[in-house]
């Protein structure tokens, strides 16, 4: 059973910086996807930045350069630095693993972010 536990998240002011961290646990057997998605109150989850199976990654068009994904593979964790921080960046982030093989998808728990003076 795969399990992703993501941490990093809190209260930041606009123009700030955040890195959230997810830690996988279990077996991953690739090909897989793995990445970070959002959603904000009264909204749709929406993907934010991810490794495909092939190793390129991609990202949403409002990251415009802020936020970049990252991982360090011996640790089995995946890392979302966000710079320049805006307060439509609130939400909830989510650590997504699915597993193309298996079709089997992940999902972390969550973290909050909020962006707020």
């Amino acid at each position: 059973q795969v399990q992703l536990v993501e941490s990093g998240g809190g209260l930041v002011q606009p123009g700030g910086s955040l890195r959230l961290s997810c830690a996988a646990s279990g077996s991953i057997f690739a090909p897989y996807y793995m990445g970070w998605y959002r959603q904000a109150p009264g909204k749709q989850r929406e993907l934010v930045a991810r490794f495909t199976s092939g190793g390129s990654t991609n990202y949403a068009d409002f990251v415009k350069g802020r936020i970049t994904i990252s991982r360090d593979s011996a640790k089995n964790t995946v890392y979302l630095q966000m710079n320049r921080l805006k307060p439509e960046d609130t939400a909830v982030y989510y650590c997504n693993a699915w597993v193309i093989g298996a079709n089997a998808n992940y999902w972390g728990q969550g973290t909050q972010v909020t962006v707020s003076s």
